[in-house]
């Protein structure tokens, strides 16, 4: 076993990345001071992939992206305070996107570790900037988009399928429910695999930091190599507005635990992706401009999912290939993915999705609270803004479908009164924002499509 002193380590270093056409495999390498090298491997399926020279050196680009970012899950283990980068150089705009990444990416995990990380996290960046423009590796406009067993993603497939975009839909990992969700939407599949260094597991034993890492940020990269090899020139999320506010945390601050899936690092990352990997290709997310309210009542228009989808962070680790439950009932995803669908879906049919009523359990007040953040803040989860919770069990105090349980009594006996008139009304939080990177021509018939 390899001995890992986190408190003596001076440098984390990111050595070198290659890429196999022949193969589909990745490997990233990196290394702690003079340590043993850190070897994980990205593996794309439907090689051999053949490759013009423009497109190849697109590849090569968006490869060391993925290296740099992918760093994040290593460089925690011990955040010294120096980042070498000696395969390569890397440009001041480049160095600022992954100091950003890195420094907001980790923010719940510095929280949570007791650490100051915002002003010690330097990526050395030296060489002038290079903009990527070769006008021989143009890209098809079919769009590859993220698919994560949850009801965002199926609702930006759907609208797409909808809209007449053709799509593959992609993930990283090997969730049997994302495969299944994956499968029932009839369309092309791309299953990425991701398997991070043993070492890795082995500094844990030996009291390296963990905690949360920027995973949004680690996949868009490990996409948007996937959409050079299999050329496709979108590379579309389905992350929500909703995800740009963070926990609030008394003396602290926001802290925000979904920060890769916001909107000031896609901003970032779409940019950096046009200037320095590839011109022509796209990453946005499709339900930027909505919150998850306006999301929760797209997705109760279809049907086609119920006995497939789940939210559920706590359960992916355990689901079989044909679950019996997809829902744990208990956690923040459950707690918020029922309440919003609830103003929006037929109580029968949502009760059939998660097989009990999870706002008839008193026991589960607390866990509610933090949702609407009454007495607690936010919960270090995705999921959506205190002002949706509360205007959706505002919508419920009213519904005499759900006024009698016993949450919702509770909330228009208990927290109701202490509200103002901006805390009630579900109408203004499901018009969509104008912050967003979706395509002119789509975003017109997305918009249209959601008002229909």
């Amino acid at each position: 076993m390899t001995d890992f002193d986190r408190a003596a380590i001076r440098a984390f270093r990111f050595l070198d990345c290659r890429f196999d056409p022949a193969t589909g495999e990745a490997q990233l390498e990196y290394a702690f001071d003079a340590g043993p090298v850190l070897v994980e491997t990205v593996r794309f399926p439907v090689a051999p992939f053949m490759l013009s020279p423009a497109r190849a050196a697109a590849v090569q680009r968006a490869l060391r992206l993925l290296h740099l970012v992918a760093g994040v899950s290593y460089y925690k283990a011990a955040v010294p305070p120096e980042i070498r980068i000696e395969g390569y150089d890397i440009d001041a705009e480049t160095a600022a996107l992954l100091t950003s990444v890195y420094e907001n990416g980790l923010g719940e995990f510095a929280y949570r570790n007791g650490l100051a990380l915002r002003g010690k996290i330097h990526f050395p960046g030296t060489t002038p900037g290079d903009a990527a423009r070769e006008p021989d590796a143009v890209l098809s406009d079919r769009a590859l988009v993220a698919i994560g067993g949850g009801k965002d993603s199926l609702v930006s497939i759907e609208a797409l399928r909808s809209l007449g975009v053709a799509q593959t839909v992609a993930w990283v990992g090997s969730s049997p429910l994302i495969r299944a969700c994956a499968d029932r939407t009839g369309l092309p599949t791309l299953n990425a695999t991701r398997s991070l260094s043993p070492l890795l597991f082995e500094y844990n034993k030996q009291g390296a930091l963990n905690g949360h890492i920027p995973v949004t940020a680690v996949n868009s990269a490990i996409l948007v190599l996937a959409a050079l090899l299999t050329d496709h020139g979108q590379v579309v999320f389905s992350n929500e507005r909703s995800a740009s506010y963070g926990s609030l945390i008394p003396g602290t601050g926001e802290v925000n635990h979904q920060w890769s899936k916001g909107w000031d690092f896609e901003r970032q990352f779409a940019a950096h992706v046009r200037r320095a990997i590839h011109p022509d290709l796209h990453y946005y997310s499709l339900l930027r401009p909505y919150s998850e309210l306006a999301v929760a009542r797209q997705f109760a228009r279809l049907h086609h999912y119920d006995q497939h989808f789940s939210s559920c962070n706590r359960n992916f680790h355990l689901l079989g290939e044909r679950p019996a439950q997809r829902w744990c009932g208990i956690c923040p995803k459950c707690h918020f993915v029922f309440l919003a669908l609830a103003p929006f879906m037929p109580k029968p049919r949502l009760m059939g999705i998660f097989g009990r009523n999870l706002l008839d359990e008193p026991e589960q007040a607390p866990g509610f609270d933090a949702l609407l953040e009454y007495r607690d803040h936010k919960p270090f989860e995705c999921v959506g803004e205190g002002r949706e919770s509360r205007a959706a069990m505002d919508a419920l105090a009213d519904s005499p479908a759900w006024r009698e349980d016993a949450l919702v009594k509770r909330y228009a006996r208990e927290i109701r009164p202490q509200l103002d008139a901006s805390e009630r009304g579900l109408a203004p939080l499901l018009e969509p924002s104008d912050d967003h990177g979706i395509p002119d021509g789509l975003w017109e018939r997305l918009r249209a499509h959601f008002g229909a």
